[in-house]
């Protein structure tokens, strides 16, 4: 939908609202209950993606952070703080790292072009594709090429979730998972990518250990 006004956003909501009581009288009482959703997904900020959507979720079963071309660096208080609240306070069983192809972050990272201040972000992501330049730059398609750095990226990035001390003590007692996922714009459908996470952890921890 594509507002042409603030207005009817306003507008928006108060149908939105009728129609929640409608279904349910006491929607938003239950609504502003205490949040206890089972999974973290970290995604793009990208505004075609919509993480309930794709999930089937309702409000309250997920929580969510999204940056470009979700990124997790190490060194992010904001990331940091997340993950924090989302094991600690929260306790989620769940850590989702979700990419998407076509992602813009991704198609500007793969250029030698001058991003200004986007530079020092798109460099996590210029260091996934210096991993694995051998693998990218065998791929003679470029859209092939960024898919496949879209996956890689997501897989980067959950090894970075368990340099994340927080992540760690939960996966050493064995109450978290987690699962890297790519979506595909055009055809609506998740990709699961695998991510090994017991063998990874246990390779990561044992040079990041930080408990």
């Amino acid at each position: 939908m594509a507002y042409k006004s603030i207005r009817e956003i306003f507008e928006h909501n108060e149908r939105w609202i009728e129609a929640r009581l409608e279904e349910d009288p006491a929607y938003f009482t239950k609504l502003s209950r205490r949040q206890v959703p089972q999974y973290l997904f970290i995604g793009c900020s990208d505004s075609r993606i919509s993480s309930e959507a794709i999930m089937c979720a309702e409000p309250g079963d997920v929580f969510i952070h999204r940056n470009i071309a979700n990124v997790i660096p190490v060194t992010d208080l904001n990331v940091l703080a997340v993950v924090n609240y989302a094991i600690e306070h929260i306790g989620v069983k769940h850590i989702v790292v979700c990419g998407h192809y076509g992602c813009g972050g991704i198609k500007t990272a793969m250029t030698s072009s001058d991003a200004g201040v986007l530079n020092p972000w798109l460099g996590h992501i210029r260091d996934v594709y210096r991993l694995h330049k051998g693998e990218l730059n065998a791929i003679e398609s470029p859209e092939a090429r960024h898919d496949r750095l879209v996956e890689l990226n997501v897989l980067e990035q959950c090894i970075n979730l368990v340099k994340i001390r927080d992540v760690q003590k939960a996966l050493l007692k064995k109450k978290l998972r987690i699962h890297g996922w790519a979506f595909d714009m055009k055809t609506g459908r998740l990709n699961d990518l695998h991510f090994q996470a017991n063998r990874i952890a246990r390779e990561v921890i044992d040079i990041y250990n930080v408990l």
